[in-house]
C-alpha cells in the first residue's frame, strides 16, 4: 500500500449505476461534425477503441474483486463494471452502422481486439508474486486511461462549438451521455488502485505506458479512416489538423491535453480534482438516449 494517500476534494458520492441507453443511428451522416472529416474520424477513433477497450477494464477488474476491502469501493467497482459494459456495447453498436455507410471498420479494430485479449491479457503465470504484479499493473493501466477518458468527458460536455457547428444531435448524446459517465465514475479506477497498491512509481511508469499506447493507437486510427472514408479522394490526417481543430473548438485542445499530465502525475492528484459530478448528473438526467430516446 501507499503510504501517501491524496486527498479528494470534497465532493458528492453518488450510487453507480448501468443505465438503459438506447441511439438511433438511421439519420446520422457519415461526417456527423458538418464539412469537418478530420475532427469527426477523431472522435470516431472512440467506437473503435473503447469495445475492446472496456471488455478489457470489466475482465481485469473481475479479477480484483477479491482483493476489495473497503464496502463502498466494492460497490463503486461492481457500478463502474455495469457502465463499462454499456458503453462498450453502445460504441460497438455504431460500427455497423459506419460500416454501411461505405467505412468497414473491422481490419483496425482487428489489431484494437489483439492488443487487449493477447497483449494485455491473461498470460501463464505461476500463483503468486508474478501473478499479482500482472494484475496489479493492469490496474495502475485502467487508472491512467481513466484520468483520459475522464478528461474527454469533461471536455465533450463542454464542446459548445460542436453545438455551433450543428453536430449529429444523435452522436452528440452518445458522447456526451457516456462522457458523463466518465466523470461520473471517474475517481473508481484511482480509488481502486490506491487501495490495492497505490505505488507511485507504478503509477508513473503506466501513465508513461497508458499515454504512448493510447496516442499511437488514436493515430493510427484517425489515419486509417481518413484514408477509407469513401466521400474522401485523397484523405491525409497530421498533428497540425488536431492542433488547428483544437485551438477550434472541435476537439479538444492541445494544451489542455498537456496540462493534464503533471496534474495525474503530482503526488497530490486525485481524480475527484476534475470535472463536476453535478454537470454530469444533470446531463444525465436530460440526455435522451439515457432516458428511454425520449
Amino acid at each position: 500500500m501507499s503510504n501517501t494517500q491524496p486527498a479528494p476534494v470534497a465532493s458528492e458520492h453518488v450510487e453507480l449505476k448501468a443505465r438503459k441507453v438506447s441511439f438511433d443511428w438511421a439519420d446520422s451522416p457519415l461526417h456527423w461534425v458538418p464539412g469537418d472529416p478530420f475532427a469527426t474520424h477523431t472522435i470516431n477513433v472512440l467506437h473503435l477503441l473503447l469495445p475492446a477497450g472496456e471488455r478489457w477494464f470489466i475482465h481485469v477488474y473481475k479479477q480484483v474483486l477479491p482483493l476489495i476491502e473497503d464496502d463502498r469501493l466494492r460497490a463503486d467497482v461492481i457500478g463502474f463494471i455495469g457502465q463499462e459494459a454499456v458503453h462498450s456495447q453502445a460504441h460497438d453498436d455504431v460500427l455497423p452502422h459506419l460500416k454501411a455507410l461505405g467505412l468497414d471498420p473491422t481490419p483496425y479494430t482487428a489489431q484494437v481486439d489483439w492488443m487487449f485479449q493477447k497483449l494485455l491479457g491473461d498470460r501463464t503465470l505461476p500463483p503468486g508474486r508474478a501473478r499479482r504484479w500482472w494484475l496489479l499493473e493492469r490496474v495502475a493501466l485502467i487508472a491512467a486511461i481513466e484520468h483520459y477518458t475522464a478528461f474527454l468527458g469533461n471536455w465533450v460536455l463542454n464542446a459548445d462549438e460542436l453545438d455551433r457547428r450543428g453536430a449529429d444531435p444523435m452522436m452528440l448524446d452518445l458522447l456526451r451521455w457516456h462522457g458523463a459517465e466518465e466523470v461520473e465514475h471517474r475517481a473508481v479506477a484511482f480509488d481502486l488502485f490506491t487501495h490495492v497498491d497505490g505505488d507511485y512509481r507504478r503509477r508513473v511508469r503506466t501513465w508513461a505506458t497508458a499515454f504512448s499506447t493510447l496516442v499511437f493507437l488514436w493515430q493510427r486510427g484517425v489515419r486509417f479512416f481518413m484514408a477509407n472514408d469513401p466521400l474522401l479522394a485523397d484523405g491525409k490526417a497530421s498533428f497540425g489538423q488536431f492542433h488547428r481543430a483544437g485551438r477550434a473548438g472541435v476537439l479538444p485542445a492541445t494544451g489542455d491535453m498537456l496540462r493534464s499530465i503533471p496534474r495525474y502525475l503530482s503526488r497530490a492528484y486525485h481524480p475527484s480534482q476534475e470535472g463536476s459530478t453535478a454537470q454530469a448528473v444533470a446531463y444525465l438526467a436530460s440526455s435522451p438516449g439515457a432516458n428511454g430516446g425520449r
